[in-house]
């Protein structure tokens, strides 16, 4: 009797063993999921200036729209028909466009009623060169605020100069020698808006490492009443 109550607790240890290693298997298979995510995780987007100009120097703007789809399909920003022939873009002239230069939508530019909405997309480390909005043309001085979409943007303008807590942010040497009049940089994440803080003040922008995507909202546009800071750029 003794015996068979023995063979009965070997048995249940047995069991019991068992159904912690099957639990453990378990958990394995739960875990693994996780570390196949993070293997799928962004890897980072990088241009380089060559790829945006010929054997001349020539602007290539349809390989500079190359790299902004590019961009935009990494952010998962909506690609919609004739979006590509709708964005206008720029190097300033300057031949630098992957460190400075401008790309956009304009969505609506409501002179009339005075109301104004279009996309910035700024590529990783681009800076979109100071400048100023005067009132031209019966227009009123441009007043404009920044929603960040996608991306990182540090947005500058005039107030204390706190440049020095911001070292990846340098002003390209072909932007007026590297000199910019305003230094009150505000540091804009995916969701964040920042406005212009005040009338005709200098003010720029420069994209994060992964690029940027930037709602503009504003009165009204007025090619003719911006006043870029570099003689140079106008």
């Amino acid at each position: 009797m003794k015996k068979l109550f023995l063979l009965n607790v070997l048995i249940i240890v047995m069991l019991c063993n068992s159904c912690a290693n099957n639990n453990n298997t378990e958990k394995d298979e739960i875990t693994n999921p996780t570390t196949e995510v993070k293997k799928d995780l962004k890897k980072g987007i990088k241009f380089t200036n060559e790829q945006f100009y010929d054997a001349e120097g020539q602007f290539l703007e349809e390989k500079a729209k190359d790299a902004l789809m590019e961009m935009l399909a990494y952010h998962n920003y909506p690609i919609f028909d004739g979006l590509r022939e709708k964005i206008w873009l720029t190097d300033y002239n300057q031949g630098n466009y992957a460190e400075l230069g401008l790309a956009s939508i304009m969505f609506v530019n409501n002179e009339e009623d005075q109301y104004m909405l279009m996309d910035i997309f700024l590529l990783p480390g681009q800076m979109l060169g100071e400048h100023m909005h005067f009132a031209a043309e019966g227009n009123p001085v441009k007043m404009e605020g920044w929603l960040v979409r996608h991306g990182k943007s540090y947005i500058v303008g005039v107030g204390e100069n706190n440049r020095d807590q911001f070292p990846q942010v340098v002003v390209p040497q072909n932007h007026w020698e590297g000199k910019v009049t305003t230094n009150h940089i505000i540091e804009a994440n995916e969701g964040d808006f920042a406005s212009l803080a005040e009338a005709e003040s200098p003010h720029w922008q420069m994209a994060g490492p992964e690029g940027v995507v930037i709602t503009e909202v504003g009165n009204v546009h007025t090619n003719s009443g911006v006043l870029r800071s570099d003689p140079k750029m106008n």
